[in-house]
């Protein structure tokens, strides 16, 4: 299914790096654009559920308010100015809901665009990817800085384990595989059995892609010891890829956060341009 709907994610200090990627993209698929300002709350001296409201923290409130309307007349102005279709929204939200209501606006849009002013934002950042990931049933685009824009890549990397997680990015992505030149499938020291990769790893998948009109290849990759995410991003870089597609927190987060783990990797390094699902 083609994107026809991309939001984007901005926040008081962002410069407009992001709005005009977002903007890029839209105009190279002929899609709209859906902009979200978000301001989150800050919460009282004695933590966001404190009982005592002080008039510096309520003045600390307003002048947020006022950074938010400023924001989005700003954007406002942009957009009007912009030959893409568009509209704006914003919210100021509490810190415990901010990724649940940047969920639901992103249930509005086929793809989030993730750029990089937003990939070095810290707790916003933390937000878009939780409420985009968890509570969506969306895909993600990660756009870091030095990484190629564009969703009619020519090259795409399809990091495969045959998880639920990688089965949706893959039917996520399908319009861009179907158009890309080389499509190639990326499995790291895969299993051989019906509970994994199955008798011959790699081929099902293939089989289900040239059935779409990809022109898939299958790379199976010894690990030798080094990270999956980093075997990955060395891969993409050999092969020329402009696109990683990868499905997203296939372990529970709380085992990424503690162990680490390939989302976790491929989300603070990306390295290029990364589509994930979930």
């Amino acid at each position: 299914m083609p994107f026809k709907t991309l939001l984007t994610i901005t926040g008081p200090d962002h410069g407009d790096g992001d709005l005009r990627l977002a903007a890029g993209l839209c105009e190279e698929i002929d899609a709209h654009l859906s902009v979200l300002v978000v301001v989150i709350a800050a919460p009282p001296s004695g933590g966001e559920y404190a009982a005592v409201v002080s008039p510096a923290w309520l003045a600390e409130r307003e002048a947020e308010i006022e950074t938010l309307e400023k924001r989005s007349s700003a954007i406002s102005k942009m957009l009007s100015e912009s030959p893409v279709s568009a509209d704006l929204s914003s919210e100021y939200p509490e810190q415990s809901w901010t990724d649940e209501i940047i969920g639901r606006r992103a249930r509005y849009a086929d793809l989030t665009i993730v750029g990089p002013e937003l990939l070095a934002s810290g707790l916003l950042k933390d937000k878009v990817l939780a409420g985009s990931l968890f509570s969506s049933g969306k895909p993600i685009l990660l756009v870091p800085q030095g990484a190629r824009a564009t969703l009619k890549p020519k090259r795409v990397l399809v990091a495969w384990d045959a998880s639920l997680e990688a089965s949706r990015a893959v039917r996520e992505a399908l319009d861009i595989l179907s158009s890309a030149d080389e499509v190639r499938i990326a499995m790291i020291d895969p299993i051989e059995d019906e509970r994994h990769h199955g008798a011959e790893p790699g081929a099902d998948v293939a089989a289900y892609l040239s059935r779409h009109g990809v022109k898939v290849a299958v790379d199976r990759l010894p690990s030798s010891g080094h990270s999956v995410a980093d075997i990955l991003r060395q891969h993409a870089t050999d092969t020329g890829a402009e696109l990683v597609v990868m499905g997203a927190y296939a372990h529970s987060r709380l085992r990424e956060r503690i162990f680490g783990g390939v989302t976790k990797s491929m989300i603070e390094n990306p390295g290029l341009a990364v589509l994930m699902a979930r």
